[in-house]
């Protein structure tokens, strides 16, 4: 596939069949450099794809700039709602916001208020991100957020500071060892927590359904079997994705504070942490979105009768979110 193929709106420029393709598409996806589109740009790009979709390209135009305008559009502006995705919450700002969170996650010899504290800022940056991409195609009430924001919290919360008692009196482990294992409680604390968030925030997803649509694109039903696959593959995702973030750290930094550099240099381990903590993250984004196409596709047999009888079609399309 050369670099920039003939454009297709509305499709990736990646073949998103391939677990490859995906994560090329989702690298393309959380560039932090459409954080910094002006308004301008952004409606140069909106009003470009709306002169492709009406076959009224100005002369000149390259498939470059069509693939480049869609990838500003899609990184700012929600596929459902058509409105603006707060920046800190974009899929694009979620490595550059996020990782300050989870060196704070990481740090060692936490306090019960801190644990807390770090845990709380996790899920309220985890559970707004899920709300600003979830599938928007059905609406929503404001208090199913509130709700699912306080059950997200409230989980993590309780995790963490329940493993970190169960750390605390277990006197057998010497106080190297208990330093060394409240370095990974952060893991099975914000994994399951993810979990929780990403069902709590999105319950009305499985409440309501979610729209489905055939191959032109045209809606065809609102399926609630559509909806409750689309957010077992985005758990699924949500409960790999700390895996390289809050595993790989901690192994890499008692190797690293081993070093006779930061052993004269106290002050450096925070900053290298904080480098290591980038990296992984960095990484660990893009594999865990990729296990999965966010316009997943689903064969009608496995939907709900009225979906199949709406349409000829024997597979259909939802979003997933991300």
């Amino acid at each position: 596939m050369s670099e920039f193929p003939a454009f297709q709106l509305g499709a990736s420029r990646f073949d998103q069949s391939t677990f490859s393709g995906r994560f090329r598409h989702f690298l393309d996806v959380i560039d932090p450099s459409t954080l910094f589109v002006t308004e301008r740009r952004l409606q140069e790009s909106v009003e470009l794809l709306e002169h492709f979709r009406q076959g009224a390209l100005p002369a000149g135009v390259t498939d470059a700039q069509l693939w480049r305008a869609q990838k500003i559009k899609q990184a700012i502006i929600h596929p459902d709602s058509g409105q603006k995705i707060p920046m800190p919450f974009r899929m694009s700002g979620f490595i550059p916001f996020g990782t300050p969170v989870v060196v704070g996650l990481l740090l060692p010899n936490q306090t019960l208020a801190s644990t807390i504290f770090w845990q709380w800022l996790n899920q309220s940056h985890n559970a707004c991100v899920n709300y600003c991409n979830r599938n928007a195609s059905q609406p929503a009430a404001a208090s199913r957020f509130v709700q699912g924001y306080v059950g997200a919290v409230s989980s993590a919360v309780s995790i963490a500071v329940g493993l970190n008692v169960l750390i605390g009196r277990a006197g057998r482990f010497s106080p190297a060892t208990r330093l060394l294992v409240r370095r990974f409680v952060p893991f099975p604390a914000v994994a399951s927590a993810n979990v929780c968030n990403v069902v709590l925030m999105r319950h009305s997803e499985l409440q309501d359904g979610i729209s489905v649509l055939d191959d032109g694109g045209t809606v065809v039903g609102t399926s609630k079997l559509a909806a409750r696959h689309a957010l077992l593959e985005t758990a699924l995702t949500r409960m790999l994705l700390p895996v390289p973030i809050l595993l790989l750290p901690p192994l890499a930094m008692t190797f690293l504070e081993r070093l006779p550099l930061l052993r004269r240099q106290p002050r450096l381990v925070l900053p290298v942490q904080a480098l290591v903590c980038l990296a992984a993250f960095g990484l660990a984004l893009p594999l865990a979105i990729s296990l999965f196409p966010q316009m997943s596709q689903i064969s009608v047999g496995r939907l709900e009768p009225e979906i199949a009888a709406a349409t000829r079609c024997q597979v259909v399309t939802y979003n997933k979110g991300l």
